[in-house]
């Protein structure tokens, strides 16, 4: 064989025998990952220049980096869960040792095991076979829990300890963690219960991902502080200067969000967005805090600002800050979802002097014009029960229509009687006459909780919800849990109970904003969510107003929690038992057209307001 050729056999022999050059996870999602038309808009060969700024968060996750914990704080629309179905495709291809995947909840675990994870294993080429099919036998597959060579992959809910694999795992993935349960079955934290068992892994990976929820109570807020704060920076076109985009620089000529562009910060030049993607592919992350924790974490946050073209515009993003900002709901979901940004809570109570002095002088027991549907909330205490009956309308415009005290040892029957009564009446409609119901009772379990539970077990659920406040909680109105109140085993599911919490922090913050609302001068629309209330007492407003925000530190974070100013709050609890009944009832879901049709059988006429067309943003907290 002649020199030439035995050298050109013997290398390619030889080079057969080396190991592959490993593969970072973006190197790998662009090699070997597909999307579905089912899980996303985009169908096909995954893409990282697509969003390139996904590119070293993912790499952070490859075994080749240092870094052993990922903080990702996002907006929506960015790509943010793939990036980390990306990393679980890697982990399942290279056979690198098990992983856990906790969801908010046992539901969404398994939602997320059948529809996200499934479709990845389905579509993509490179990972067939990898996870034995589930009908094989011993195949090792179950909604969560998944074998394949190397590893098991776990699938948990926040909300489940037994879910939360009690095995040590090296490689954990924690997905919108703002939404986890604060405590989990009274076992502890379940972001600490699933760590604890990552911490004996030398080179363990943990990926904390979120959209932000309210500031000091964030979890990603706390973990991104806690890293070295990478923020994407990107060139203006026009002078090079870098910048990470915020919302406040997006303008747009006034009533035409659609022609949103940006404007540099130095330059103060207007820049297109179809400039985006060039802007995108020439970015870099920043740290603001390097070397945090050992150059450990590494945190990154990114708002819905660097979607790419084609799936959140900045005239969409600009039409829908329009249509939110005068609403304090809708624009605490756009700071978090959109802005990627954590909501602060207006933490000064209003002046109840103020609330008092602009009182009005509709008739109380009767439901005003525009009002249409009735809740109540219930506080329970030793010699009392509280309740006020509030009434609804289009933008959850409210009028409090009635308050009632019902005096009486809650341990007895006489004052859950005379509750009973007041759950039967109808209240007349000022402007139809037509008689209207109670829709739903909020009732406070918190005081004689077992005489709460046996009370309501008499009324339908569809009239009589349980509550329990939690300040903690992140959302106006969680997911029931069961509450066992018979002795039975057979009676359990028939005579069962629901227990839903109540987010008083979310409820509060929401109902100061809505009391700050300024009264419009004559003959103009009420804000949405704008709250009247008739001629009541100065000791009502003093109790709606009792409580308010102090903020601590704790382990060197932001803690808010609210406070009383007052010994009586009664007022407060009761409208916020009243909101979450309101809440409960789907009304923050109804479009005008369901108004008018609601309006329509109690024979009300209303004027279904229509979004605002002020184009500035300076309501943004």
């Amino acid at each position: 064989m002649p020199v030439k050729a035995t050298k050109i056999y013997s290398g390619s022999f030889w080079k057969a025998f080396r190991p592959e050059a490993a593969l970072k996870v973006s190197e790998w999602a662009d090699k070997y990952r597909r999307l579905s038309s089912e899980a996303s808009a985009e169908p096909g060969p995954w893409a990282t220049a697509r969003t390139p700024f996904l590119r070293e968060i993912m790499d952070a996750l490859s075994p080749s980096s240092p870094i052993q914990v990922v903080v990702f704080m996002k907006g929506a629309q960015i790509g943010g869960s793939e990036g980390g179905n990306n990393w679980v495709g890697f982990v399942i291809d290279e056979g690198s040792g098990s992983m856990l995947i906790v969801q908010p909840t046992l539901d969404l675990a398994k939602e997320y095991s059948k529809q996200r994870l499934q479709s990845m294993l389905d579509v993509t080429p490179r990972l067939s076979g990898k996870v034995k099919d589930v009908k094989s036998r011993d195949s090792g597959n179950a909604t969560l829990s998944k074998k394949f060579r190397g590893g098991r992959l776990f699938i948990g809910g926040a909300n489940s300890a037994a879910s939360l694999c009690s095995k040590p795992i090296g490689q954990l993935f924690l997905d919108e963690i703002d939404r986890y349960p604060m405590d989990v079955q009274g076992e502890g934290d379940p972001i600490e219960l699933v760590i604890a068992r990552s911490r004996t892994f030398a080179r363990r990976k943990v990926f904390k991902c979120s959209t932000p929820t309210i500031d000091g109570r964030s979890r990603i807020q706390a973990a991104f502080e806690a890293s070295d704060k990478r923020r994407f920076h990107v060139p203006c076109l026009h002078c090079g200067h870098e910048q990470w985009l915020r919302f406040d620089k997006l303008v747009w000529p006034k009533g035409e969000p659609r022609k949103a562009q940006y404007k540099c910060d130095k330059c103060e030049q207007l820049i297109p967005e179809h400039h985006k993607t060039e802007m995108l592919a020439k970015g870099r992350w920043i740290a603001e805090n390097p070397g945090a924790d050992g150059g450990l974490v590494a945190g990154f946050h990114i708002s819905s600002l660097y979607s790419p073209i084609g799936w959140f515009s900045w005239g969409e993003i600009a039409e829908l800050f329009l249509k939110s900002k005068d609403d304090p709901t809708k624009l605490k979901s756009f700071v978090n979802t959109v802005l990627g940004d954590v909501w602060k809570e207006p933490g000064e109570a209003p002046d109840w002097k103020r609330l008092y002095d602009r009182r009005e002088t509709y008739e109380m027991r009767k439901v005003p014009a525009a009002g249409i549907i009735l809740t109540a909330g219930a506080d329970v205490q030793k010699d009392r029960i509280e309740l006020g009956i509030d009434a609804w309308g289009p933008g959850l415009e409210s009028w409090a229509v009635d308050y009632i005290v019902i005096a009486g040892d809650t341990s007895t029957e006489a004052p859950w009687k005379e509750l009973d009564k007041v759950l039967r009446r109808t209240i007349k409609h000022s402007a139809s006459g037509v008689e209207i119901p109670i829709r739903l009772l909020a009732i406070d379990s918190g005081y004689n909780t077992q005489v709460v539970y046996n009370w309501a077990r008499k009324h339908s659920p569809s009239q009589v919800m349980v509550v329990k406040g939690m300040e903690t909680q992140s959302v106006l109105l969680g997911q029931p849990t069961a509450v066992d109140v018979s002795l039975s085993k057979a009676s359990r599911i028939r005579r069962g109970l629901k227990l839903w919490p109540v987010g008083t922090s979310v409820a509060k913050s929401e109902l100061y904003g809505l009391l700050r609302l300024e009264k419009p001068i004559d003959g103009e629309a009420y804000p949405a969510g704008y709250c009247h209330y008739p001629q009541y007492a100065e000791e009502f407003f003093k109790q709606l107003t009792a409580e308010t925000i102090r903020v601590t530190k704790v382990r060197g974070f932001r803690k808010t929690a609210w406070e009383k100013t007052r010994e009586r709050n009664e007022a407060l609890d009761i409208r916020i038992y009243s909101r979450a009944a309101a809440a409960a009832l789907g009304l923050d879901r109804l479009t005008p057209e369901d108004w008018v049709e609601l309006a329509g059988e109690v024979g009300a006429t209303i004027a279904v307001p229509s979004a605002s067309d002020s184009d500035d943003p300076s309501s943004l907290p």
